[in-house]
C-alpha cells in the first residue's frame, strides 16, 4: 500500500482513513467533489493538517463522472483503493432518491470500472449496516439477509455491494466490502445523531428520540479507520473477494447514548419520546468474527471513552464547527 486512492477523501471517516495512511508512511490522493449536502467548509477543515504533509494530495473531482475517475487513476495507478464517496443519510435518501443512485450506484460502478481497467487494482469498498433492514437477528454476521433494505440509501449501497460481486466474478477484480455500524467521533457529520444531539443539548432544545427500545453498534471512527487498513492489507495480499462487519459489537440504547453524552456537556437531556422511522432499523449489531480472523480487526475504544473524545474535539478543535 504505497500509493492509494481514498474517494470522498474529505469526508468524516475518510479523511480519518488518510490521516492513519499518512502515519503508515503511503501517499495518498484524496478524491472528492464537496458536495453540498453538508457544509463544504467542514470536509476543509478535515483536510487542513494532511495537506501540509507532502505525500498528500487532493483532487477535486466527482466518482459520478466517469471520465473525472479515469483521468485520476491515469495520473498514477494506485496500489489501493479506498472507496468512500457516498451520498449518506437514511432520513435524506428518503426525500431525494434520485441523488442517491447517481453517487452511490453510478460513483460506485465508475470506480470499479477503472479500477479494472488500469490493472485491477485491489478496492475496499465502504456499505453499511443498513443493508440489513429488519430481516435478521442480531447480531448481524455476513451471510444474514441483507435482501431487504429500509431506505433508498440502504438499497443503493447494497446495490453498489453486488455490483462489485459481479466485477469479481467477471474480472477476477479483488473487492473487500465493508459494512459500517454507527460511526461516531471527531469530524462527524452535522446530521448524525451525536452531532445533533450535541446541539440540542449545548442549546438546551428536546432531543425526540425515535423509538425507547432503539440501540446502535456506536463505533469510534478510529476504530473504524483501522479495520479499513487492515481490509486494505488483506485484500492487496488475497486479491479475492470478503465482506466483513467493522463495528463495536456493543449496542446500547441510544436513550443510554444521550444520557452519556449529556453528562460529558454537563448539561441537562431533555428526551420526547417519538416513533420509529419506517427507513430506520430497530437495532443494529455486528458480528465482527469474520474480520478478526482476516485481519486482526478489534475495536479498542469504548463509549465512554469516545464521547468524551467527542466533545473534547468539539469543544477545543480548530476543526470542530463551532471554532470554524
Amino acid at each position: 500500500m504505497n500509493y492509494v486512492l481514498v474517494t470522498g477523501g474529505a469526508g468524516f471517516i475518510a479523511s480519518t482513513v488518510a490521516d492513519q495512511l499518512l502515519a503508515a508512511g503511503a501517499d495518498v490522493t484524496a478524491l472528492d467533489n464537496f458536495d453540498p449536502y453538508y457544509d463544504p467548509a467542514q470536509k476543509r477543515r478535515n483536510i487542513r493538517a494532511a495537506q501540509a504533509n507532502p505525500r498528500y494530495e487532493l483532487v477535486e473531482a466527482d466518482v459520478a463522472e466517469a471520465h473525472e475517475v479515469d483521468r485520476v487513476f491515469a495520473r498514477r495507478r494506485p496500489d489501493l483503493v479506498i472507496h468512500l464517496a457516498a451520498k449518506a443519510g437514511v432520513r435524506s435518501s428518503v426525500a431525494d432518491p434520485h441523488a442517491y443512485l447517481r453517487t452511490n450506484e453510478l460513483g460506485g460502478l465508475n470506480v470499479l470500472d477503472a479500477c479494472v481497467r488500469h490493472g485491477n487494482v485491489p478496492l475496499c469498498l465502504a456499505s453499511t449496516s443498513s443493508v440489513y433492514g429488519n430481516s435478521t437477528q442480531p447480531p448481524f454476521d455476513e451471510e444474514a439477509s441483507a435482501v431487504c433494505p429500509l431506505s433508498p440509501y440502504a438499497a443503493s449501497k447494497r446495490a453498489s455491494e453486488l455490483m462489485a460481486y459481479t466485477f469479481n466474478y467477471l474480472h477476477k477484480l479483488p473487492v473487500a466490502v465493508l459494512r459500517f455500524f454507527t460511526v461516531y467521533g471527531p469530524r462527524g457529520r452535522p446530521d448524525m445523531a451525536v452531532a445533533k444531539f450535541t446541539e440540542l443539548l449545548l442549546s438546551g432544545q428536546t432531543i425526540r428520540m425515535h423509538g425507547e427500545e432503539t440501540e446502535r453498534d456506536f463505533t469510534f471512527v478510529e476504530d473504524i479507520a483501522a479495520g479499513v487498513l487492515g481490509a486494505g492489507r488483506w485484500i492487496s495480499e488475497n486479491r479475492g473477494f470478503g465482506t466483513f462487519n467493522l463495528g463495536r459489537s456493543e449496542p446500547v440504547r441510544v436513550r443510554r447514548l444521550i444520557e452519556l453524552l449529556a453528562a460529558e456537556l454537563g448539561v441537562e437531556a431533555k428526551i420526547e419520546l417519538g416513533e420509529l422511522e419506517p427507513s430506520e432499523s430497530k437495532v443494529t449489531s455486528a458480528n465482527t468474527a469474520r474480520a478478526q480472523a482476516a485481519f486482526g480487526y478489534s475495536p479498542r475504544i469504548s463509549l465512554e471513552e469516545g464521547i468524551k473524545a467527542w466533545a473534547h474535539w468539539y469543544r477545543t478543535s480548530d476543526e470542530s464547527p463551532r471554532q470554524g
